[in-house]
């Protein structure tokens, strides 16, 4: 599956206000590494140079379209780099304290057990922040899911999309952070993003959770998948004079180990 950096980044202040509510969590002195999984782009692992001048900012992505805008950012900062790598096979190194990872590990199944052995690795003292989203079961997935599941799409799209068993709730990941001996705090946040223009949840989706069904689509069935989608999301998210409000659930956990 291929990613669109351009598509992904639109909508970027809604998509990037997790990422500084989460990483304000992380209370960290003068890390030596500082590790962002799954850093897409790269604009937002840039700003942990700003954050921590004195660390090795390493952004790790499994996409080489992404990785390629990510390396005009690291120009001039050789305190920033990028590595192309699916996040299942990363493991820290013994200089990673600071390991964050924003809506990434939705794409991962298992991730809680990956998430296990991480913990199990990191050095005492080191920083662990996740954030995925916490909506699979709102309007925009599960119109989706249900309409790939009809009987006119369902021969082609048979398991390309997954649901809730995506991630888990916020009770389980801070578990899985104190038995593995952080102190740790999760919670969720409901965003209601007002998002602009005609069919401003398509366009939303077409950056992230479609893109599995584009994939698969020639482009022929792909625009038409989209036409009967976006019919469904026009219901379900009417408009507004203000333009159309897009809740959107997320779920964070951070922690330091002891």
């Amino acid at each position: 599956m291929k990613w669109d950096p351009a598509k992904y980044v639109q909508f970027g202040d809604y998509r990037d206000r997790p990422f500084f509510d989460l990483t304000g969590r992380v209370h960290a002195d003068r890390p030596v590494q500082v590790v962002d999984l799954g850093c897409g782009p790269g604009n937002l692992t840039a700003t942990l140079v700003e954050r921590w001048p004195g660390a090795d900012v390493v952004g790790v992505d499994s996409s080489a379209e992404m990785l390629g805008k990510a390396a005009a950012v690291a120009e001039g900062t050789p305190s920033l780099r990028f590595e192309l790598m699916d996040i299942a096979d990363w493991m820290p190194s013994p200089e990673a304290d600071v390991v964050v990872s924003n809506a990434a590990l939705q794409w991962v199944p298992g991730h809680q057990d990956m998430m296990r052995k991480w913990l199990a690795v990191l050095r005492p003292g080191a920083w662990f922040a996740m954030q995925v989203p916490g909506n699979f079961d709102a309007p925009s997935h599960a119109l989706m899911r249900g309409l790939a599941q009809s009987s006119r799409w369902e021969p082609k799209l048979r398991g390309v999309l997954r649901g809730g068993e995506s991630v888990g709730e916020p009770a389980e990941y801070l578990r899985i952070l104190l038995d593995a001996g952080f102190t740790a705090d999760a919670w969720e946040t409901t965003y209601q993003q007002v998002l602009p223009g005609p069919d401003p949840v398509l366009e939303w989706v077409r950056g992230t959770a479609l893109r599995p069904v584009l994939a698969v689509l020639s482009p022929e069935d792909g625009r038409k998948f989209e036409v009967e989608y976006a019919a469904a999301l026009r219901e379900a998210y009417p408009p507004t004079a203000h333009g159309t409000v897009f809740p959107f659930r997320r779920i964070f956990t951070v922690g330091r180990k002891g």
